[in-house]
């Protein structure tokens, strides 16, 4: 096992930092070498990695929404406003529906699967996204009009929201029934998520300004607090949902709302487990994916994809109507909600850890659409920033 975690953070590294050279997404060099390793190709992985792999993607689930949490800015939300709230789901809303509408066509799969291989499909990638707005805001691109700020702050809630509807449609996908009782999950899952996320904040914030604490350790307990409130979620039998995804996400922005000092030195601490928690992340999906099976479903999954483009792209126009951006500034908007990565790779592999019957179709599907829109999201928002923004 130690020798196969050897070989997943070097080789891992190495190919991140060469697709980095080339001015593309290293995210993709770790991809190719879960792929390289994995069962399609070498197969020199240990299988008790592979046993808990969804557990371990999970843990790099956690530590995305903690950071999300901590770095969620409400002064740059109320300043954007409306718009903000808009694009932090209706691209997200079109894209589940242009999935819906298509996706039946080239696969066999009920509307219901459709749904939730949309859910999977939405999400925007932050991992390519934040870092760029941060560039832009540092080189006063943009700014004048909030457009990193409304983009920073739409896309963390983005994937928030779409993890919310992705758990939701899994739950009732997986028991092939959909009552009116299943119905009240999503919202409950909502509002119990908010509640929950906002006492255990408080909490903490309480914790951290009664007791010295050294950051280290508010980051242990921060992560222990998050592994509770996903084991609550899974002993939850009742019809009224609850999104612990969610909760981890809003216990952060509590504490940084209440602590504004202290989460900003705990999102530093994070970003540094993320450095070991994306190597993971992106190998281990690379090594569940079966290479037969995206050139099974290539064909079908480029024209499904394009299409859902579409409609997103249409949804993020409509939530900037509002706005006073010009097209230039919508069309840049446009190209920043592209890139899918870290929620596709983070919840892709989840359906066929659950023996989902479509479980092999998402995973693929959910590579593919990191393959493609992670480069080109990438590309096109260094290629054309200073072209279409003033």
């Amino acid at each position: 096992m130690l020798f196969s975690l050897a070989l997943m953070f070097l080789l891992g590294m190495i190919l991140g930092k060469l697709f980095d050279l080339i001015k593309l997404p290293k995210l993709i060099g770790l991809l190719l070498t879960g792929m390289i390793l994995g069962p399609s190709l070498l197969n020199i992985l240990d299988v008790k990695i592979l046993l808990i792999s969804s557990d371990l993607r999970q843990l790099a689930l956690i530590i995305i929404l903690i950071r999300a949490g901590l770095n969620l800015d409400l002064k740059d939300l109320r300043s954007v406003g409306f718009s903000a709230l808009m694009i932090s789901f209706l691209p997200a809303l079109f894209e589940i529906f242009g999935v819906i509408i298509i996706a039946p066509y080239f696969f066999n799969i009920t509307y219901l699967e459709a749904a939730l291989l949309g859910s999977v499909l939405a999400a925007v990638s932050p991992a390519i996204i934040v870092p760029r707005m941060l560039k832009l805001k540092e080189l006063r691109l943009g700014t004048e009009k909030m457009i990193p700020q409304l983009i920073m702050a739409g896309s963390s809630m983005d994937d928030v929201f779409v993890i919310v509807i992705f758990t939701s449609l899994l739950s009732l996908s997986s028991n092939h029934v959909m009552s009116s009782v299943s119905l009240i999950t999503l919202p409950t899952s909502l509002i119990f998520g908010i509640m929950i996320g906002i006492i255990t904040g408080l909490i903490l914030s309480w914790w951290f300004t009664r007791f010295h604490i050294r950051d280290t350790g508010k980051v242990i307990i921060m992560l222990s607090s998050s592994f509770l409130l996903l084991s609550l979620e899974h002993i939850n039998t009742t019809q009224i949902g609850f999104s612990s995804l969610l909760a981890v996400m809003i216990m952060g922005a509590t504490i940084q709302i209440r602590k504004e000092n202290v989460a900003q030195r705990l999102s530093f601490k994070f970003s540094k487990l993320w450095l070991a928690a994306e190597v993971l992340l992106f190998v281990l999906v690379g090594a569940l994916v079966s290479i037969d099976s995206i050139f099974t479903f290539s064909l079908g999954a480029v024209v499904v994809l394009a299409i859902s483009l579409l409609f997103r792209c249409i949804g993020v126009v409509l939530s900037l109507v509002k706005t006073n951006f010009n097209y230039k500034e919508k069309l840049f908007t446009i190209f920043t909600y592209l890139p899918k990565a870290t929620v596709q790779a983070a919840i892709g592999g989840i359906p066929l850890a659950m023996n989902h019957p479509q479980g092999e179709l998402i995973l693929s599907m959910a590579v593919i659409s990191i393959l493609i829109t992670a480069p080109l999201g990438a590309f096109l928002m260094d290629r054309f920033n200073h072209r279409l923004l003033k």
